[in-house]
């Protein structure tokens, strides 16, 4: 069948300029670089030092996430000419560890079709689609096109879905030929984000497709031809903004033989903090038909959804596929922003970061089924110098900024405390710089919720949606010990308390990296059993 090349050829000095940027500075994948970091190359103010970050210009969505010969393939929206939203590219890097990663060429490019929207992609290992040469299975991405001629027109059939493959582990990429492989029929105004997977009951591929409101499920044997099978979502969940980018995969209920469901679905706005948000489903799926689990139903007719992190900036995010049953997890990342203020954060000359790769596991506690969310292992290598904090009891405050030897802004706390003495109090961490400059996390035993505070974090006046409010977590654990995990980076933090029950990420711009680190309680005494701060290293 006839095909049409997609080049990678990059054109114009800008590009010139951002590949040399790029392979001067980056190591081999899997590897640190041999050279030292600059002032120019990844030491820019507000960089994230240990979080993906594009080279420059700007990023949103993680797309196309899959393993293949040792190599985790992560693609992102990418507008290579601006550090605002533009034509959609799809921007492409490799890893061999989840930690440090190696920036490739711009993988597609938008066409006549329109820009290269979000998608997955999957390694076709019995070559259904007939792309594969027969030295290898060949990569197939799954992506939607978006024609903004049509879009702005109104016509609302201007979002379908497309095909590239690659033949040389994702160096290149060539676009089908008969693309669109699935037509907007139905007119959806809102159409997109294909995520496929092979169903081996049914030995077919079945894609989550979102359709404003709801997720459409179609079945194919060859990539090529799609069948529609049901829909989702029409009365369930959270329906403040469109539905967009959803991920349904199996997990095995932890500690059990039993496995369920989970659909993962995010929507803008309408998250739990106002803005971008990902919440999710636990069900069955039987190769046709996604239904919602009792107790889960019961759940959600208490509450308008469950959210996998609800912090300000976690959106947009789905899993690896192909990740072999042996490693065992089942690995998310999401993008680390917020579509409220996405394009008016102080970063230069790139934007947006993507959030730590996590594993994601299935429990049963007293509330139902729930996703657990943890930092992948891997990222233990990024560990150096370790100061364990004493236990002790803390009725104010406790800085333990003279013990630490290490900038507090590349760092993982472990804390564990016990609030049985007084329940009702409110204690945490707070992050400060000379600036004046406070950001403040912790657990408030009077509401039972864990909340985020960078009202005082530094720079917000870019946005007055940005530090409008405190942002808060119920707890549904109920024991007196209380876990917070945290990893800092240079501008943000991510909390997984309760081995991963309660998650929260959150963005921040201070003038200068926070240096000081404060234990506190408010109302009351809290017992720091045990805690630990570890030294993180740069990736880049």
């Amino acid at each position: 069948m006839a095909v049409r090349k997609l080049t990678n050829q990059l054109k114009g000095p800008r590009f010139l300029a951002l590949i040399t940027l790029i392979t001067t500075g980056i190591g081999a994948c899997g590897t640190e670089s041999s050279k030292e970091p600059t002032d120019e190359l990844y030491q820019e103010r507000h960089r994230p030092q240990f979080h993906f970050t594009p080279p420059a210009m700007w990023m949103n969505d993680p797309n196309g996430m899959v393993y293949f010969d040792g190599e985790y393939h992560l693609f992102y929206q990418y507008y290579p000419d601006d550090t605002v939203w533009g034509p959609m590219h799809w921007g492409h890097a490799i890893s061999r560890d989840l930690v440090h990663w190696e920036h490739l060429p711009i993988a597609l490019y938008p066409d006549e079709l329109g820009y290269i929207f979000s998608g997955s992609a999957v390694v076709d290992w019995n070559n259904t689609s007939g792309f594969g040469d027969g030295d290898q299975p060949p990569l197939v991405a799954i992506f939607t096109y978006h024609d903004p001629v049509r879009g702005k027109a109104g016509t609302n059939d201007h979002e379908t879905q497309g095909i590239a493959y690659s033949v040389d582990r994702g160096r290149t990429w060539t676009k089908f030929d008969g693309n669109p492989v699935l037509p907007n029929v139905d007119r959806h105004k809102d159409f997109r984000d294909p995520k496929v997977f092979w169903h081996e009951p049914g030995s077919r591929w079945i894609m989550a497709l979102s359709a404003f409101d709801h997720v459409q499920f179609w079945a194919s044997k060859d990539l090529k031809s799609w069948q529609h099978l049901s829909d989702f979502g029409h009365q369930w969940g959270a329906h403040g903004g469109t539905w967009e980018c959803p991920d349904l995969f199996e997990l095995t209920v932890e500690g059990t033989d039993e496995k369920k469901w989970v659909l993962l679905l995010n929507l803008n706005p309408g998250g739990p903090q106002g803005g971008s948000g990902t919440q999710y489903f636990v069900g069955d799926f039987d190769g046709t038909t996604f239904s919602l689990d009792e107790s889960f139903a019961e759940t959600l007719g208490q509450q308008e959804a469950v959210w996998l992190d609800w912090g300000r900036d976690n959106y947009a995010g789905v899993t690896w596929s192909d990740v072999p049953a042996t490693d065992g997890h089942r690995i998310f990342m999401g993008w680390m922003s917020n579509w409220d203020y996405a394009q008016q954060v102080p970063t230069h000359p790139w934007r947006s970061a993507m959030t730590l790769p996590r594993t994601l596991q299935l429990k049963r506690t007293a509330e139902g089924y729930r996703v657990t969310s943890t930092p992948v292992r891997e990222l233990e290598a990024l560990r150096r110098k370790s100061v364990k904090l004493p236990r002790q009891g803390i009725s104010e405050s406790v800085d333990v900024t003279g013990l630490i030897s290490f900038p507090v802004h590349m760092s993982q706390v472990v804390l564990r405390f016990d609030k049985s003495a007084s329940p009702g109090t409110d204690f945490g961490i707070e992050l400060s710089n000379n600036h004046g400059e406070k950001y403040r996390i912790g657990y408030d035993g009077s509401t039972n919720t864990f909340y985020s505070d960078r009202r005082n974090a530094g720079d917000n006046l870019f946005s007055d949606k940005f530090a409008d409010r405190i942002h808060r977590a119920p707890r549904e654990n109920s024991s007196d010990i209380v876990e917070m995990r945290l990893f800092l980076d240079v501008a943000s933090v991510e909390l997984f308390a309760d081995a991963g029950e309660t998650v929260m990420t959150d963005i921040f711009f201070p003038t200068s990296p926070f240096e000081r680190l404060v234990l506190y309680s408010n109302d009351g005494s809290v017992n720091l059993i045990d805690g630990e701060v570890l030294q993180l290293k740069t990736i880049w």
